[in-house]
């Protein structure tokens, strides 16, 4: 009978732990940036190289699918040191994931050196693990830094409201469509649903930062 209980019990630890493990596979948003695609146009005004002429084109110009076309349409009205101390604080997030060579060399400081280690760690489960792998190559305020301008797709099927929060621009309103229309199976389904109370841009926007599992 001890011998039974023992096994039983061995048995619900293990079974907590791939719970525990399960949970862990959580996407997110790295914080502390401001995001030009959904920003108010007053805020990005008052942001570096910005003037309110400059702000107002760029809100008529997004969304940006990415950073890089972020940077096609700064380029060429903002210097070169502009460029930087805007990045330093506004940026399109970078998916850990699947983020371009030319993406990640946008990041101020990121450099050859966060391509190679962004890539050799793929795929990205969970900002922890960020931290741990990362953390062998700079510091934890470095660490900390370059976490803001990255994401891991948040799981459209089991993420918590916090995770989807950290979506730019996915206030409650979101939260309650993302988790109404639970199982999501394909991103066509995610398209018909969520465009039904955003526009076709603002729904490619959103698609970006979440992941089918």
């Amino acid at each position: 009978m001890f011998r039974m209980n023992r096994v039983v019990g061995v048995v619900a630890c293990m079974a907590l732990v791939g719970l525990l493990s399960q949970g862990d596979l959580r996407g997110q948003v790295g914080k502390g940036l401001v995001d030009p695609n959904v920003a108010p146009e007053a805020q990005l005004a008052t942001l570096p190289g910005m003037t309110p002429d400059l702000a107002k084109a760029l809100v008529a110009a997004r969304p940006f699918a990415s950073v890089v076309e972020l940077n096609k349409f700064l380029t060429g009205k903002l210097t070169a040191e502009q460029l930087t101390a805007f990045y330093g604080k506004a940026f399109i997030h970078v998916n850990l994931n699947t983020g371009s060579r030319e993406e990640i060399l946008l990041i101020p400081g990121a450099g050859p050196r966060m391509v190679r280690e962004f890539g050799e760690y793929r795929p990205w489960k969970t900002f922890a693990q960020f931290d741990k792998e990362i953390g062998k190559y700079v510091g934890p305020e470095e660490v900390a830094r370059l976490k803001q301008y990255v994401f891991i797709g948040v799981n459209l099927n089991t993420g918590t409201d916090e995770d989807i929060l950290t979506i730019p621009g996915a206030g409650p309103r979101m939260v309650r469509e993302f988790k109404e229309y639970r199982p999501w199976k394909t991103q066509a389904q995610f398209e018909k649903e969520i465009g039904k109370y955003v526009g076709p841009k603002e729904v490619a926007r959103l698609w970006r930062y979440v992941v089918i599992e």
